[in-house]
């Protein structure tokens, strides 16, 4: 007989990416968290739970012994949207497979629901997932087949979807496990699911392989939050759902009392959080339901942190390709959607009297609170050489407008089972690519560099930046959020350090900093070079003159104002 209260597990993170769902550090997703506490649930203690993420056990060769000497290793991975990683590398099939050879204790595959790992350069190819030699495979939620595991006495159990008293249970039992993450608690975001599912059904998709949305009550996603804050988490993003208008409603029309409760309820148990943001908001939603649409999204933006971003999947601009993949949402209805988030979210901290208290940032200098982001996707049936015009004609028309956009994300479609292909039988973002890389390049430099600008003039302060890479003789880093600018400072500076940030000038999906408040006695000639309207020369001059008692001693013209990025030190 196997005794749950002499189990020893190892968890091993090797990192998810799903339309819904973030898992690649800085971000945890909720799997680890929720299988952790799943096993609590089926009587196994906390501390014979050890978690480990890949790149833990790549730096560390000698946590493998924790691989090798677990009763149970449980693998969690898979990644179905790749993209471009700066904080952690996906684990790749050979990895997992040595996970399985290593470990002799029984082993359990599982992450997201009928997906494989795949490679990650290239993600989950096919939707049926490999058993990469584990004992078990769990082809429903990978938390529940947990629990059955443990509670069957590491025989089998069945393949099933976990509900909300479940979950409810098993996200404040498993918070515990963020403690062990290599980037606890400074550099850590902890994903939050308020909903699986979706009511619509685009072709590319594999959201909808969760069934019709189906939510959490406010107070189950607050109590989670209160129990990983009382683990040193402060920073959250509500990424875990199709769209976030239509939380705790019908899965389609928005419930603003459902939102003032969930934001409301985080910022009560969390009053000290320093990121609270969300992801995917369905335009078509705004669209059908403006008004209530509207009051929502002031709520979301009373309570949220400067810089959040509501992704639109409009995918396509193109109506031929609209219709062929059932995209839910028109051209016309997402501009309006642009617009409408603009005028409820597009305010900066102190600039909106009705807003609530901003919870000890009130500084105008930062990002706005919410804004749209525009997701592109391109492969896509029915797409022809006009898609790409309809897409940048549509780009134009929100930047004339004078309207703001946080990121456009172009990405290429992955080749899942099912996904059609062109009348030649080649695949479509194969046969486009000549074209596809002149248009991306044409978006870079028309949409998103000026965008930029208008976004976050010089000037514009970036708290809380995390110095990540060295590249090029410059310092790189980001903020914890939704879709945070990639910062370069100049120098080379010591990395896991945080530093506020003033903007001095723009890339296409980048901006260059300086440390804020710039110390003009202290400062290098490189930093001090990039303040717009300095330059080298001017640079090399303050250096010289130095030290300065104050920013007014600095003698370069009534042209310039120093004032937004320098302090003289006393």
């Amino acid at each position: 007989m196997t005794d749950p209260e002499t189990l020893s597990v190892t968890l091993v993170d090797g990192y998810v990416d799903e339309p819904a769902h973030f898992g690649v550090p800085p971000y945890i997703s909720t799997y680890p968290r929720y299988t952790a506490g799943a096993l609590v649930d089926a009587g196994v203690p906390a501390e014979g739970i050890t978690y480990h993420t890949i790149d833990g056990l790549r730096d560390e060769p000698s946590r493998w012994r924790d691989v090798d000497e677990a009763d149970l290793l449980i693998y969690l991975g898979g990644i179905t949207v790749p993209g471009k990683y700066v904080g952690g590398t996906p684990a790749e099939p050979d990895e997992v497979k040595e996970l399985a050879w290593t470990a002799n204790g029984t082993t359990l595959m599982g992450g997201p629901v009928k997906f494989g790992v795949g490679d990650a350069n290239e993600g989950a190819i096919e939707t049926e997932r490999q058993d990469l030699d584990f004992d078990f495979v769990a082809k429903g939620d990978v938390e529940a087949a947990a629990y059955d595991l443990v509670e069957n006495e590491l025989e089998g159990f069945g393949d099933r979807m976990r509900d909300v008293s479940e979950v409810t249970r098993w996200a404040r039992q498993g918070a515990f496990v963020v403690e062990q993450h290599p980037n606890h608690p400074e550099y850590l975001i902890c994903e939050l699911e308020t909903s699986r599912g979706c009511a619509y059904r685009c072709s590319f998709c594999t959201e909808p392989l969760y069934g019709d949305p189906t939510f959490r009550p406010p107070e189950t996603v607050v109590d989670e939050v209160d129990a990983l804050s009382a683990y040193g988490v402060s920073h959250f993003r509500l990424g875990r759902q199709a769209d976030m208008l239509a939380y705790g409603g019908d899965g389609e029309a928005p419930n603003p009392d459902a939102l003032e409760a969930l934001y409301g309820g985080i910022r009560e148990v969390a009053p000290d959080l320093e990121t609270l943001h969300l992801d995917n908001i369905n335009p078509v939603t705004i669209a059908r339901w403006p008004e209530a649409a509207r009051r929502s999204l002031e709520i979301i933006a009373r309570y949220n942190t400067p810089g959040d971003t509501a992704a639109f999947g409009l995918e396509s601009a193109d109506p031929v390709v609209q219709e062929a993949n059932n995209l839910a949402v028109s051209t016309e209805e997402c501009l309006e959607a642009v617009r409408i988030v603009n005028e409820a979210g597009g305010w900066r901290p102190g600039e909106d009297p009705a807003e609530a208290p901003t919870f000890g940032d009130d500084a105008a200098n930062r990002l706005p609170k919410l804004l749209p982001g525009i997701n592109l996707v391109h492969g896509l049936q029915g797409e022809r050489p006009e898609t790409y015009e309809h897409n940048l004609d549509f780009l134009h028309r929100v930047y004339d407008e004078g309207l703001l956009l946080r990121r456009v994300n172009i990405r290429q479609v992955m080749a899942f089972a099912g996904t059609e292909m062109s009348e030649t039988g080649a695949d479509i973002a194969i046969e486009h690519k000549q074209q596809f890389k002149p248009y991306k390049r044409q978006v870079r430099e028309e949409i998103d560099n000026p965008m930029l600008q208008r976004l976050a003039p010089p000037g514009t302060v970036l708290p809380d930046v995390h110095l990540e890479y060295h590249q090029d003789g410059k310092t790189f880093g980001r903020q914890l959020g939704t879709y945070p600018l990639l910062v370069a400072i100049p120098g080379e500076r010591s990395l896991g350090q945080t530093l506020d940030v003033a903007i001095v000038d723009h890339g296409y999906r980048s901006v260059t900093g300086v440390p804020h408040p710039l110390d003009l006695n202290e400062a290098s000639l490189d930093e001090l070079e990039v303040i717009p309207g300095i330059g080298r020369s001017r640079a090399g001059d303050i250096v010289v003159n130095r030290p300065y008692s104050s920013v007014a001693d600095l003698d370069v013209g009534d042209d310039l104002d120093l004032s937004p990025f320098t302090v003289a030190s006393q």
